[in-house]
């Protein structure tokens, strides 16, 4: 397992202390958030989706594993879920720039 990179571990930080502004934060102006097939763009779509499927269901997330994507700016990471949402483990992909995620895909 690699070393989870700060950027991902603010979101998980973030999430666990349900800290929406600093979820929001962790993510960069232009953010892509694709989960499972639906889109949210940008910090307003990245807000959304932490309403309906994050802080708002009260999401609490663990890192398991971190793995090194297909360049150094991305990374697959295996996370447990638990909340009033969605429970289960399984793979997010994200992509880092500039010190703050770019874009995470779920599923």
């Amino acid at each position: 397992m690699a070393a989870t990179p700060e950027e991902i571990q603010r979101f998980v930080d973030a999430t666990n202390r349900g800290d929406t502004d600093a979820f929001v934060e962790a993510f960069t102006e232009d953010a892509h958030l694709d989960d499972w097939g639906r889109s949210f763009d940008g910090r307003a779509g990245v807000r959304s989706w932490d309403t309906t499927d994050n802080i708002g269901v009260q999401a609490h997330v663990d890192v398991l594993d971190v793995r090194p994507g297909q360049t150094d700016q991305e990374y697959v990471a295996t996370i447990r879920v638990s909340g009033n949402g969605y429970n289960g483990t399984g793979p997010m992909a994200f992509r880092l720039r500039d010190g703050l995620i770019a874009e995470l895909r779920i599923g």
